[in-house]
């Protein structure tokens, strides 16, 4: 931090953002230079970060970036929940392989439902809009390669949602029903969990 500090200071750089960090190493990071956003990855059924890194972005004011808001193309649209292609990185996600699979689909069918008969959307406009209804300091970066989805993105700025609206969406995705890690072993251990860096000494 100390490093950047000096690039922010020497103009090289204008702002500081971390990825995947705790909460010791964002109170840490803020004391030496006031760290401008946080990106972490944060979707309707990956929300662990809601207890203590939210709450503490935003008592330091720093900007959340959630990444896969779509829960890693999950609420992309129907096609996930019938195939998965092999030679995607999706397949080796656990909640995409397998029995856990097979028991998620209900979370897509869900979300399906409501964004169809009650909000005149689709599912993964739906899970944007949630997301973007968390507040004005979150900007999720959905990501796509397909123009057409691009615009689709954009249109879940139109989907308004009230406070029983949301209720009704997060009921739908219960973090207590989902099945499976939100990533593979080896990612886990590169998450904001096991992310506290050690004291300078």
């Amino acid at each position: 931090m100390g490093e950047l500090k000096k690039l922010v200071e020497e103009g090289k750089i204008k702002y500081i953002g971390l990825s995947e960090a705790s909460t010791d190493t964002i109170r840490r990071a803020h004391a030496v230079h006031p760290i401008t956003a946080v990106q972490m990855e944060w979707s309707l059924w990956t929300r662990e970060i809601e207890p203590d890194i939210i709450p503490l972005c935003r008592e330091l004011g720093i900007g959340i970036v959630p990444y896969s808001p779509l829960g890693r193309g999950f609420f992309g649209g129907k096609a996930i929940t019938e195939s998965v292609p092999a030679d995607s990185f999706l397949a080796i996600q656990p909640r995409l392989q397998g029995e856990n699979f097979d028991k998620n689909k209900i979370f897509y069918h869900r979300m399906e439902k409501l964004a169809q008969e009650k909000h005149e959307c689709t599912s993964s406009q739906l899970a944007l809009a949630w997301i973007l209804h968390q507040g004005d300091d979150v900007v999720p970066i959905p990501g796509t390669t397909k123009i057409k989805n691009l615009e689709s993105n954009i249109s879940s700025f139109k989907v308004k949602l009230n406070k029983n609206d949301l209720k009704e969406i997060e009921d739908a995705v219960p973090i207590s029903e989902v099945s499976g890690d939100r990533t593979t072993g080896a990612f886990v251990q590169c998450s904001w969990k096991f992310a506290n860096t050690p004291t300078k000494s």
